[in-house]
């Protein structure tokens, strides 16, 4: 109920008011206690200001008057709608689809103008080599051994005349001076054979030269015909290429105006069917523009409604009973689970001493003596009493054991104990046997 209060926020703005009030209560019973509360009911209320209620009365008899004329007009529309609608009648005809199928067929060939020439006629071979095979050498040796012929005789003369002079002067052969000037002479005969072999190449040279000559004009004249031979190829396909353009160009011109006139036929075409489209849409316009009246008288401007604010929200915290119930269940399961492993632990060890007749277990004997909890164990009387077990080390042994001590089994059961060298034992069968008719 506090929360209710609390968030329950009236708010006010330029548009109007919100208010909450306590308008009743109803009783709501507790069923954990029986308890009865008496709950209250809030009723929230919005207001307008003088403004917008006088925009809402405006508005209410606004929508009253246009509903009136609204349904003077339903009944007009009425008699409208129950006159029978025929939009086509009197409307243009529409295109005639035929004259564009008459249109002219476009060109979709034309001739290529002949065919193109691949080939030119034969401009005879190419002259690769000219001149006899030695190129020229034996005219060479010819013109050598002519040149010879005439200087071999004077090379004689000139020696015979040498040594004639030499044996007059009276220098002997195979004297130095003599030495000496026949190498002048060996020298000069030998530039005069140079001269000769020089001549003969001069010679030999002027004869490949010519032939090379030869051999040059006539693979210009192959060159020319050739080249002749590849102009009138050339022109050919020329030509032939021209007279293909031509064709070409014909055929463009033809489908062009083949187009232009198709063109002309659809828009024709077009200008009909948008004709006869306007035609029927003023049609429908007349009908429906009632309709639209009538769906324009019936809508109106609304009041602006107050735009509340989302107020902040506040939260008592409530007593988690939920949670308390559990939480305290938790904890006896707790306990119960501790006090359950210690008797488990307890009777464990009990139970582990099952396969002795007689324990020494004088509490005289015994140190560091923990209490763990109690059992029942019936006595020679059948009564049931409470034997307590604890833990324990017998002195000098650090080893720890779990059972009862022999002066607290004879409370329960003296005949169960008796005294071995002035010690206590217990009868282990006796007892387990009392604890089981206990259980």
């Amino acid at each position: 109920m506090a929360n209710a209060f609390l968030n329950n926020v009236n708010q006010n703005t330029p548009q109007g008011s919100l208010s909450y009030d306590v308008t009743g209560s109803y009783g709501w019973t507790d069923p954990s206690t029986g308890q009865t509360y008496s709950i209250p009911r809030f009723t929230s209320t919005q207001s307008l200001n003088a403004t917008q209620q006088g925009l809402q009365n405006t508005s209410d008899a606004t929508k009253q008057t246009l509903g009136n004329i609204g349904l003077s007009q339903a009944q007009k529309v009425g008699g409208i709608l129950g006159t029978p609608f025929n939009p086509t009648s009197g409307a243009p005809a529409g295109g005639n689809a035929a004259g564009i199928l008459g249109a002219p067929q476009a060109q979709l060939g034309y001739d290529a103008g002949g065919n193109i020439q691949t080939g030119i006629g034969d401009a005879g071979d190419i002259t690769k080599d000219y001149g006899p095979s030695d190129n020229f050498s034996a005219d060479r040796q010819r013109v050598e051994e002519s040149l010879y012929g005439r200087l071999n005789p004077q090379l004689a003369k000139d020696r015979s005349a040498i040594e004639q002079r030499l044996a007059d002067q009276g220098i002997r052969y195979g004297s130095q001076a003599y030495a000496s000037a026949m190498d002048d002479y060996n020298r000069q005969s030998n530039d005069a054979r140079l001269a000769v072999t020089a001549q003969g190449g001069q010679e030999q040279q002027r004869m490949m030269d010519m032939a090379a000559q030869r051999a040059g004009f006539q693979n210009a004249a192959q060159q020319q015909q050739y080249t002749q031979n590849l102009g009138a190829g050339s022109f050919a396909n020329a030509a032939q290429a021209q007279q293909n353009s031509q064709n070409a160009a014909q055929a463009g011109f033809y489908n062009a105006g083949a187009a232009q006139q198709m063109a002309q036929q659809q828009s024709g075409f077009n200008a009909q069917n948008a004709q006869r489209n306007q035609y029927m849409q003023e049609q429908y316009q007349q009908r429906n523009q009632p309709l639209n009246e009538i769906a324009a008288l019936m809508s109106g401007s609304q009041v602006q409604q107050p735009n509340w604010l989302n107020s902040p929200t506040s939260q008592i915290a409530t007593t988690d009973i939920g949670g308390l119930i559990n939480q305290n269940f938790a904890q006896q399961q707790q306990n119960y689970q501790t006090a359950n492993a210690n008797w488990q632990a307890t009777m464990g060890g009990i139970l582990g001493l099952g396969g002795k007749l007689a324990m020494m277990s004088d509490e005289r004997v015994k140190e560091n003596i923990v209490p763990m909890g109690t059992v029942f164990a019936a006595g020679s009387d059948g009564r049931r009493k409470k034997l307590p077990i604890s833990e324990w080390s017998y002195k000098g042994d650090p080893a720890r054991h779990v059972g009862p001590m022999a002066q607290d089994v004879e409370k329960v059961d003296r005949g169960a104990v008796r005294e071995i060298g002035g010690i206590k034992h217990i009868d282990v069968g006796r007892v387990m046997g009392g604890i089981l008719r206990a259980a």
